[in-house]
């Protein structure tokens, strides 16, 4: 793999700046396919300019916040790009949070304006109704009828400015955009951003292991306000000239299939649970319909008989890597032609990771450890958070809340989050490695497994097991997963208890919220 040298931003630097210059010469090359039309290169650059403009004309000023409640639509990275541009903040949220959520955010990132998915705008006045919040302006992209008094429409505010604003003069370390935390483990943190941070995963991540070209058209099932998302349909690809296919629906299997077909990605950005249901789907598409070149499984580390019935399947490369929010993106990946199914591969050049004990000792291979990571891209801070920010930014190195063990190659393997990981009979349990056996059994569909006490107050572990269709629950299928995850694992590993259930708690990147499951469990108790 070539390794591309490493060129630093300049001081001053503008992120939706660069990403413009960057295709100047692409004018007429198609940048995004929606559902609904598409968007060249040339009239990306005219919009985002606009609306820089209009924000200034609506009175949004530098650095104030913009809330973005949007749905994935051409519009997204033209009000997301066109805020940076502006130098004002963009802050993205989960489309699909509750109205509570969104009160609460409105409320924690002081946000002074609002741009919305016509759909979900009466969502978003309800939040407002809440109370606590600053907004003063609200842009709709997309109305569904004629808007109310004081509302914007985007279309209109984009026909009627003018595209030669001078942009901002932003600094590389400013802050550019908020992401929120996913809440995997409890309430979203609004995790700051500066214009460098995606100049950076672009550079390191995208450059190094992807080598995205302009002839490359990506799709990815995470949506653009995740961290995950946001490089797979705005930064990278828009940073190589790449063509992107943007999907406003869920993306159930069907939906993913229907884009894979229909508009022929050669890139596609899943997560393990999205791949296993895509596996276990009737509706599995031949591979001579569609022609992938690589795939790429974030969000949680993909089982090693999901990603070999994939390749198997789809006959490209599919690289598990790690990300955070914290992050921005990818840091720990597999590599194309260098893919060890089961393990999240190497760190990404430009990165430093190292794993650590309670007692913050460096280990050695072997060794069940916290991972930190040093690189570039690393957030600000937690808005508003100064002890959780402490914990996580520790000097140069993030604290990743995962545990993972380095083998003698360098191949990093999951054992799970830091507060999910148990200690039986004395010894860790990683419940990824459980979840892993257990998968590999061709009644299940996915597992998730926490620890529960036993009657002596010792801790056990227990999977809560979804089945595939056609298969049923019962006494005998329990006592064979037993007997499969034993015959795999060492004994004091295999789950003590297994309950069958229809569907895993889950955040909407697609990650198993085990902490719902312990709730649930001393709910039960």
């Amino acid at each position: 793999m070539r390794i591309r040298p490493v060129v630093p931003p300049p001081a001053d630097f503008n992120f939706a700046g660069h990403v413009l210059s960057r295709n100047e010469s692409r004018a007429g090359r198609v940048a995004y396919v929606d559902d609904h039309g598409s968007l060249t290169y040339g009239e990306l650059a005219q919009r985002v300019r606009r609306f820089a403009a209009s924000l200034q004309a609506l009175g949004v000023r530098r650095e104030e916040r913009l809330f973005m409640l949007s749905h994935d639509t051409i519009d997204w990275p033209v009000t997301f790009l066109g805020a940076l541009h502006a130098g004002v903040v963009p802050v993205t949220a989960n489309t699909l949070l509750t109205i509570d959520d969104y009160a609460y955010m409105l409320a924690h990132c002081r946000a002074k304006a609002a741009v919305v998915s016509g759909a979900l705008l009466p969502i978003l006045q309800q939040a407002l109704r809440r109370g606590h919040n600053e907004v003063e302006r609200i842009i709709v992209s997309q109305p569904l009828g004629a808007l109310e008094p004081g509302l914007h429409d985007l279309s209109g505010l984009l026909a009627g400015a003018p595209h030669e604003r001078p942009m901002a003069n932003t600094h590389a370390d400013e802050a550019a955009f908020w992401l929120y935390s996913s809440g995997s483990t409890g309430k979203p943190k609004g995790t700051v951003h500066t214009h460098a941070n995606p100049y950076w995963t672009d550079v390191l991540y995208a450059q190094n292991i992807l080598q995205l070209t302009d002839k490359d058209v990506v799709f990815s099932a995470a949506k653009l306000f995740f961290a995950y998302g946001l490089g797979n349909s705005l930064t990278f690809p828009l940073c190589a000239g790449s063509t992107v296919i943007l999907m406003a629906e869920r993306p159930t299997p069907a939906a993913v299939f229907r884009r894979l077909i229909e508009s022929q990605p050669t890139v596609f950005f899943g997560v393990p649970t999205l791949y296993a249901a895509m596996l276990a789907s009737p509706d599995l598409p031949p591979r001579d319909r569609m022609r992938l070149r690589l795939s790429v499984s974030a969000g949680e580390a993909l089982p090693h008989n999901i990603g070999e019935r994939f390749i198997a399947h789809f006959g490209c490369d599919v690289l598990d890597g790690i990300g955070s929010t914290e992050m921005l993106h990818i840091f720990l990946s597999n590599r194309p032609g260098e893919v060890r199914l089961g393990t999240t591969g190497k760190p990404v050049p430009g990165y430093d990771v190292e794993l650590r004990d309670e007692h913050g000792h460096t280990l050695g291979p072997g060794q069940i450890g916290d991972l930190y990571i040093r690189g570039p891209s690393a957030a600000l801070l937690y808005w508003a958070n100064r002890d959780k920010t402490r914990a996580t930014f520790q000097g140069a190195w993030t604290y990743s809340g995962d545990k993972y063990v380095r083998d003698a190659d360098g191949y990093y393997t999951y054992s799970g989050r830091g507060d999910d990981m148990l200690r039986v009979s004395g010894q860790y349990v990683s419940p990824f490695e459980v979840e892993a056996a257990l998968s590999q059994h061709p009644a299940v569909l996915e597992a998730a497994v926490i620890g529960k006490p036993d009657a002596d107050g010792l801790t056990k572990t227990k999977a809560y097991v979804v089945l595939k269709s056609g298969h049923e629950a019962s006494t005998a299928l329990e006592e064979e997963l037993k007997v499969f995850v034993k015959d795999k694992l060492a004994p004091f590993k295999y789950p003590r208890y297994i309950e069958f259930i229809a569907e895993l708690p889950k955040t909407a990147t697609g990650k198993i919220q085990r902490f719902r499951l312990r709730e649930r469990e001393q709910a039960a108790h």
